[in-house]
């Protein structure tokens, strides 16, 4: 079977393309939720990565749950109340999870639809740039279900609460501009210019110290949760430490000598 995440690096840059277009890049079986895990933990394996990119293949980012799985009761949806909640944290849960950990920023180039799970694995990752052709749904509840894969969690953190709830209450979709205006994304571009958007946005992150990139992230993680002055001790540790790069002497020295930095990762 043809790999369901297709993994490319180029330089210190890494796309994750879904490939099951004629599913629509549904998320269904343990394979396809093993093959996102796994990516992530090859990421986060390889301090050479500083940014990632995910994507879908065909003409939809992410249909999300497999429906007639759910009408058969079979997958995801088979097997009794406590079988199904099993089920849940040990697949599609590990998702979120795994995504939300990678050290390095992440980007959604959205191609078409992200529905239901596909809008939360739009908010899993850092940032969002949509193709014009993009719509977004927090559509569980038109099938009598509920955001099972952190959707409740992510969701507010990226449109703000009662943008969050008007999705998630209505299940309505909306399109990429209305995205735009509730910061749901942060551009809009031709469909046929998404991942060179989205490649150029990373090409920018990945030029700076990635010792510093991954800190940041970190910081920027754990200040969604943490009293301020707990953040402020964990950044003056931080801070101590990016002192004491070799990076961060590069970075003076190409801000000195009006240059480009070379970072190294040291």
């Amino acid at each position: 079977m043809e790999d369901f995440v297709i993994y490319e690096q180029a330089g210190p840059v890494v796309t994750l393309t879904l490939n099951r277009p004629e599913q629509r890049n549904a998320l269904s079986t343990p394979a396809e939720f093993d093959a996102i895990v796994a990516a992530c933990a090859r990421i986060n394996a390889d301090r050479g990565v500083r940014a990632v990119i995910l994507t879908g293949a065909g003409k939809a980012f992410c249909a999300g749950g497999n429906v007639k799985d759910m009408k058969a009761r079979s997958g995801i949806a088979a097997g009794s109340p406590y079988q199904l909640r099993g089920g849940y944290r040990d697949g599609i849960q590990r998702i979120p999870l795994a995504l939300y950990e990678l050290e390095v920023p992440t980007i959604a180039a959205v191609n078409g639809p992200a529905i239901g799970a596909g809008c939360d694995l739009t908010c899993m990752c850092d940032m969002r740039i949509a193709g014009e052709s993009a719509l977004f749904a927090e559509s569980f509840v038109k099938l009598g279900i509920i955001p099972g894969d952190g959707g409740a969690w992510l969701l507010p953190r990226a449109v703000g609460l009662a943008k969050a709830y008007e999705m998630a209450f209505t299940g309505d979709a909306i399109d990429a501009q209305e995205a735009l205006a509730c910061g749901l994304v942060s551009r809009v571009v031709p469909d046929d210019q998404l991942l060179d958007a989205a490649r150029e946005l990373a090409g920018r992150i990945a030029r700076n110290p990635p010792h510093a990139l991954r800190l940041t992230k970190r910081l920027l993680r754990e200040g969604q949760h943490v009293r301020l002055d707990t953040l402020l001790e964990l950044s003056a540790a931080f801070q101590a430490l990016s002192h004491h790069t070799e990076d961060h002497q590069e970075a003076l020295a190409a801000f000195f000598d009006k240059r480009p930095g070379n970072f190294k990762g040291a």
